[in-house]
């Protein structure tokens, strides 16, 4: 039963899903972790992390993750598959449309009109992740001075100057794991 869940979960999810991997991050976590309880918050982030460091799109990856994590390998393969059919479907479908009607300014318009609806659903997940690494919570503590995690600060505060100088994703994530093994042992 829990692979039909997958499969059908994972598959509403990529049909709903604008905008690529990182929009989809709320709408998987609304599922796996909020709606299910599959998984908590920190696996879920955990999963989103790895998702990033594997070769891949990220929602595949996620899906794939989560799936193996809820289920085994069967979880993995049927969540995968949920989240890549509708997907493989939609694309041949819009393409054609795309190729005919491209021109077209409603096409335009419907386009502009989902750049910040998808925005909307990056700076969601965004949040949650960030009060999660900071606060080590779901939501803003009321106290959050006295809740910081100092080391989560530090090692997100470093990555997001690393990544405004256009240091490289792999280099970024290794030199944020090392900082965490040694501020870990300091803060």
């Amino acid at each position: 039963m829990v692979y039909l869940q997958l499969f059908f979960e994972f598959a509403k999810i990529s049909l709903i899903c604008v905008g690529g991997g990182y929009a989809s991050m709320p709408l998987i976590q609304a599922v796996v972790v909020d709606g299910y309880h599959w998984l908590t918050l920190g696996e879920f982030i955990d999963i989103f992390t790895i998702s990033q460091m594997t070769p891949g799109p990220i929602g595949v990856n996620a899906a794939t993750f989560a799936g193996m994590k809820i289920a085994g390998l069967g979880g993995a393969i049927c969540a995968t598959m949920g989240f890549v059919t509708p997907s493989l479907f939609l694309c041949i479908a819009l393409a054609k449309i795309m190729f005919k009607y491209g021109n077209l300014g409603a096409i335009h318009g419907i386009l502009n009109g989902l750049r910040p609806a998808v925005m909307a659903l990056i700076a969601a997940a965004c949040i949650s992740f960030v009060l999660l690494a900071v606060w080590n919570a779901e939501e803003m503590p009321a106290d959050f001075l006295s809740t910081l995690d100092l080391k989560g600060a530090v090692i997100l505060i470093g990555a997001l100057i690393a990544v405004r100088m256009k240091i490289g994703v792999i280099k970024v994530l290794i030199a944020s794991g090392i900082a965490g093994l040694i501020l870990g042992q300091f803060i």
